[in-house]
């Protein structure tokens, strides 16, 4: 199937969303409930017609948008979310290289999946679960992801559950990223196009 630039900003901008809400929340140990819905709806959105419909639609992924238009550069606060983000596909590349692991993420996946048709998402219940699976999947696989804010917020086990939460949906958005032909060429090369993409959806919002 022929994917397009629309596809692979989409599935950026899923990306780049969750750490941006990674950040807000290590920092101010909360953040907007509907773009935190829109990053953990996608976690149980498996057989799509579409990539924009694991994410709902376009204005759910505004934050995810604007992160990438403005902070993928050399900023300080740019910084930490480019490190956010080259970890993130970091992961995701072992990830993909081991079919054991990519099966046990699958099974709890579908188990999340049950579960969310009888709780709410943003349960702290459910929200713990999702984190769960991060930690028992994603997390062995390579080097943990620093992540840095407010150490009195970084200690309460809710931001803990957010942030492994959120990091669970940045790498599968970085998965669809690669089901759509995302390759690292177009990271260093095809950037600036993935920008003023999103600036036409960002205009469209």
């Amino acid at each position: 199937m022929a994917y397009s630039l629309y596809d692979r900003t989409i599935a950026f901008a899923g990306i780049c969303q969750a750490v941006k809400l990674v950040q807000k929340v290590a920092r101010d140990g909360t953040c907007d409930s509907d773009e935190l819905a829109a990053c953990l709806n996608s976690i149980t959105v498996t057989d799509p017609a579409n990539t924009l419909e694991i994410f709902g639609d376009e204005e759910s992924l505004r934050l995810g948008l604007e992160t990438l238009t403005a902070e993928i550069d050399n900023t300080p606060s740019g910084n930490e979310i480019t490190r956010y983000l080259v970890s993130v596909m970091a992961l995701e590349r072992k990830l993909s290289s081991r079919r054991d692991s990519m099966a046990q993420l699958g099974e709890r996946l579908d188990v999340i999946k049950r579960q969310s048709e009888h709780f709410e998402l943003l349960d702290d219940q459910m929200i713990s679960n999702i984190a769960s699976v991060y930690l028992d999947t994603i997390s062995p696989l390579g080097p943990r992801i620093q992540v840095t804010g407010t150490p009195a917020h970084l200690q309460q086990p809710a931001v803990q559950h957010k942030v492994r939460a959120l990091l669970l949906a940045a790498v599968r958005s970085a998965v669809l990223w690669r089901q759509v032909g995302g390759k690292r060429r177009h990271l260093i090369f095809g950037r600036k196009q993935m920008v003023e993409q999103a600036k036409i959806l960002l205009a469209r919002c």
